[in-house]
């Protein structure tokens, strides 16, 4: 199975284009040793060649630019990208797809019906691209069924429900159902080798610990480093778990959670542009190397 980071970046990316944050600041006067990030997205294949993208970023464009592979040039209209799996309706996990309208025929999505349902009400991509070509929507189950796709042969799906927020936009926010947000293990049926893929966790439950001990790789929410991250540099007074996301650094955070786990890879995904670790000579940054949890970025190729 071959991963590759399309975006590693939280909302806004890093740097953010309106924030003077510590980070931001650093990273555009060369004050910090740190890389720019665009918005989070994975792309997987199991032949190197047809490959499933998830999450459309609304860095989509530049993404692909950077990744040869997604345009093998095989006709005057051509894209490597199979399908489009969509976690969660979440503006910088769903907007790309709008950049992506010049398609040759209706897009083959796989979503959650709580996420379709809020991509054609509160935030109507999904009826824009009616204009267009259009969307084959393909229903993801939230009961941990395993599902294909038929031009991803050699991978198999299954949608893990998380406990996270909805959209702002959506009319369940503050009130999360099933199929809000989703990781997803993927797993090769030919090595039988296991990636789980989680950009947003507000809660670890015991079924998504199971999940995450079992693959080879995880791919799992760094989003920030403490809960009170935003307030402490004076960007707004939300906590991380109002927006559905486990800190890393503290007791139940997402390091002491994988702390005790040896199986798989450990890599965060999702970074916001606030989290100190994003400078790569921080204590922070240290604490994870140390902890043998990796940080990812933009580009990032991962074989399993």
């Amino acid at each position: 199975m071959y991963i590759h980071v399309m975006g590693s970046g939280a909302g806004g990316g890093f740097p953010q284009w309106n924030c003077n944050c510590v980070n931001c600041k650093g990273v555009r006067e060369g004050t910090i040793k740190a890389t720019p990030r665009t918005q989070s997205s994975i792309a997987v294949s199991a032949n190197g060649e047809d490959w499933v993208l998830f999450n459309t970023s609304p860095d989509i464009k530049k993404q692909m630019d950077d990744f040869p592979a997604m345009q093998p040039g095989r006709a005057v209209r051509d894209t490597a990208i199979c399908a489009i799996v969509i976690v969660d309706a979440q503006i910088d996990h769903s907007t790309g797809i709008l950049m992506l309208r010049e398609h040759t025929a209706p897009w083959d999505v796989y979503c959650t019906e709580a996420v379709h349902g809020d991509l054609t009400t509160g935030f109507p991509v999904f009826n824009i691209l009616e204009h267009f070509r259009g969307v084959n929507w393909h229903e993801i189950k939230t009961d941990q069924s395993s599902f294909t796709i038929p031009k991803a042969e050699g991978l198999v799906f299954t949608a893990v429900p998380l406990k996270s927020e909805a959209p702002p936009y959506s009319p369940h926010r503050h009130n999360t159902v099933p199929g809000d947000n989703i990781g997803v293990k993927i797993e090769d049926t030919r090595t039988g080798k296991v990636l789980f893929y989680a950009p947003g966790l507000g809660v670890v439950e015991d079924h998504v610990i199971d999940y995450m001990t079992n693959s080879d790789c995880i791919l799992v929410d760094g989003t920030v480093w403490t809960d009170d991250e935003m307030s402490n540099e004076g960007i707004s007074d939300k906590r991380a778990q109002e927006m559905g996301h486990l800190d890393q650094s503290s007791a139940g955070g997402i390091m002491d959670i994988m702390s005790g786990m040896d199986r798989p890879r450990k890599i965060l995904i999702h970074i916001n542009n606030t989290n100190p670790i994003l400078n790569e000579e921080s204590p922070q940054r240290k604490a994870l190397n140390d902890a043998g949890i990796e940080v990812s970025y933009d580009g990032m190729d991962i074989e399993l």
